[in-house]
């Protein structure tokens, strides 16, 4: 088996309301990069894909035939302080507040479209 370039073996896909916005929230909180926006008509995403550093996340549109399916995401970031406040800044709320921790700086937000985020800055490497 050979995964296409660019993708992983597994990735989330998320229904949400809202996936247009969804992917305005995801670029300007973790600067996702959109790949692929299909529309099924002029306001409905049937399908879409974003880019986190190497990461991709799909996701389309709730609709009649497919309900909101929500996931909980932990990601590396550079800077997870900032991450976390501009996820507040977009419409995000605290589900856990910043916070030093053995595997690194990490806090916890959901998103406005029922996501839970753990953002999270690894811990530096130290000099024994």
């Amino acid at each position: 088996m050979r995964v296409p370039e660019g993708y992983q073996q597994v990735m989330p896909y998320l229904i949400v309301r809202g996936a247009a916005k969804f992917i305005e929230f995801t670029s300007k909180v973790f600067g996702a990069v959109e790949k692929l926006r299909i529309m099924r008509d002029e306001r409905i995403v049937r399908h879409a894909e974003i880019k986190i550093g190497e990461s991709v996340i799909m996701f389309a549109d709730a609709t009649e035939q497919f309900a909101p399916r929500t996931a909980a995401l932990f990601v590396y970031v550079e800077d997870a302080d900032r991450t976390y406040a501009e996820a507040l800044a977009e419409g995000g709320t605290s589900v856990m507040p910043m916070s030093d921790q053995e595997y690194g700086r990490s806090g916890g937000f959901a998103d406005p479209f029922g996501n839970l985020w753990w953002p999270t800055t690894p811990p530096k490497e130290r000099a024994d």
